[in-house]
């Protein structure tokens, strides 16, 4: 079984950056894609950003020129910084791993934003 365990979420404040992790609990290169998905009160889970086995990306709109996906194949980790952040990031933030026909989720990492 796959366990995904996002970490660093916590406070920021608007125009602020932040790192969020997701640590795998094995190699990450296996997997066909990974991503960070959010899920603000009261709305469904939205992607924010994907990245394929070939490291190809994709971001949703409000992601893009904000947001960076990236992977670090040696520590089984994925990341996405966050960068010129809007109250409207405020959300549970949560890791996915798809591994052919199988799909993970972590638990999640809160994300707040406020002055």
């Amino acid at each position: 079984q796959v366990q995904l365990v996002e970490s660093g979420g916590g406070w920021v404040q608007p125009g602020g950056s932040l790192t969020l992790s997701c640590a795998a609990s094995e190699n990450i290169f296996n997997f066909n894609a990974m991503g960070w998905y959010r899920q603000a009160p009261g709305k469904e889970r939205e992607m924010v950003a994907t990245i394929n086995a070939g490291v190809i990306t994709n971001y949703a709109d409000f992601a893009k020129s904000r947001f960076t996906i990236f992977r670090a194949d040696a520590a089984n980790t994925l990341y996405l910084q966050m960068g010129s952040v809007k109250p409207e990031d405020m959300a549970v933030y949560y890791c996915n791993a798809r591994l052919l026909s199988e799909s993970y989720w972590g638990q999640g990492t809160q994300v707040t934003v406020s002055s």
